[in-house]
């Protein structure tokens, strides 16, 4: 728990820290005097400064910041200030966290196809070392009571001196339909170790489950060679940022129809049980997790909800239209509701997440 719990802060550090250095780059970029930049949240434990700009290590390591002169409307007459740079270059330095949010998703999945990711296989797909996996769990039912977990890699099904030895997902199916009611024995690969679980099929299972309750699918470790992963990382970031922003939309429309967030959102706490389910299953899920994420912030911060960079580029393309900027009080007054109502809302959603027992 201990590793998990390292990891965690570890991965949203670099998260955060690279969506920050986005925004630090572009400033520097266009001679806009950057602050501080800083890994963690005050207090803080130590900092140097090198032209004109403190790096500060503080002591909650849980992301970072980055201060820029002039952010908050203030000398606009100074040339190193953000508020005296024109339109376009303001929008490059906010819209530059999110862009490096993609880039890094993108490198990560790269990293992920030359190291060989785990790839759902077509039906009668040949490949190495394929295994029938398990990619989902119904509450209740006999697997999740027996305790299989998500990436459980089935093995062998036992009952009596009947056994059968898995390769496919039929396999599966049709051992389980001839024997519901009665006890199986399942063999599953798990964490490079074998684990023995005993569980009855049901005979009348819920409409929409199987007998056991579980989702699976053929699964096997496939490795791009080292030229082709750059280009099938891109193909993953684009997959994957088109479901997460479908996925968003349902969010959205469910919230407005039926004014309540989606189960199926989470904050740190589902976050942690995710990661800590990633690093059971090895480097490249952790890789995977650490993409989406990326993903995930880099959507977070384009919504346009004040003191979201998305809620800044939303008062930009208000003064573009206007001609004019906005009051600086009012747009701060706005700012600072807007991330007090963020806070409740995440204050909600990870006492949702416990409540429930998500980890």
């Amino acid at each position: 728990m201990l590793v998990t719990i390292i990891f965690f802060i570890l991965l949203l550090g670099v998260l955060v820290l690279v969506h920050e250095w986005g925004h630090f780059v572009v400033a520097r970029k266009f001679s806009v005097r950057v602050e501080e930049f800083a890994f963690g949240f005050p207090p803080r434990l130590a900092s140097i400064t090198r032209r004109g700009t403190r790096y500060a290590l503080n002591l909650f390591p849980i992301g970072g910041y980055v201060k820029i002169f002039g952010e908050s409307g203030e000398d606009e007459q100074n040339p190193a200030s953000f508020s005296s740079r024109p339109l376009w270059q303001r929008f490059s330095i906010i819209a530059a966290g999110v862009v490096m949010n993609f880039v890094l998703a993108w490198f990560l999945f790269s990293l992920g196809h030359g190291l060989g990711l785990p790839t759902v296989l077509d039906e009668g797909q040949a490949a190495e070392h394929a295994t029938v996996t398990i990619i989902g769990i119904s509450p209740g039912s006999p697997a999740e009571q027996a305790g299989l977990k998500f990436g459980d890699a089935i093995q062998k099904l036992e009952i009596g001196n009947e056994n059968s030895e898995i390769g496919e997902i039929g396999e599966v199916q049709k051992f389980i339909e001839a024997h519901r009611g009665e006890e199986v024995k399942v063999v599953v690969g798990r964490a490079k170790s074998l684990v023995e679980v005993r569980l009855t099929p049901r005979v009348s299972p819920p409409e929409g489950e199987g007998p056991l309750g579980i989702a699976m699918a053929r699964i096997a470790v496939v490795r791009s060679p080292w030229w082709r992963a750059p280009w099938d990382g891109l193909k993953t970031t684009v997959n994957a940022v088109a479901a997460i922003a479908v996925a968003l939309g349902r969010v959205a429309a469910e919230a407005v129809s039926e004014g309540r967030v989606s189960a199926d959102v989470t904050g740190p706490v589902g976050i942690f049980a995710f990661a800590h389910e990633s690093r059971r299953l090895g480097l490249v899920y952790l890789l995977e997790l650490a993409g989406v994420l990326s993903i995930n912030l880099a959507f977070l911060n384009i919504l346009p909800i004040p003191a979201l960079d998305g809620g800044r580029i939303l008062f930009l393309f208000i003064e573009g239209v206007r001609g004019a900027r906005m009051n600086q009080r009012l747009e701060q007054a706005i700012h600072t509701v807007g991330f007090a109502i963020l806070l409740l809302l995440m204050a909600a959603i990870t006492y949702r997440d416990i409540a429930r027992g998500v980890f």
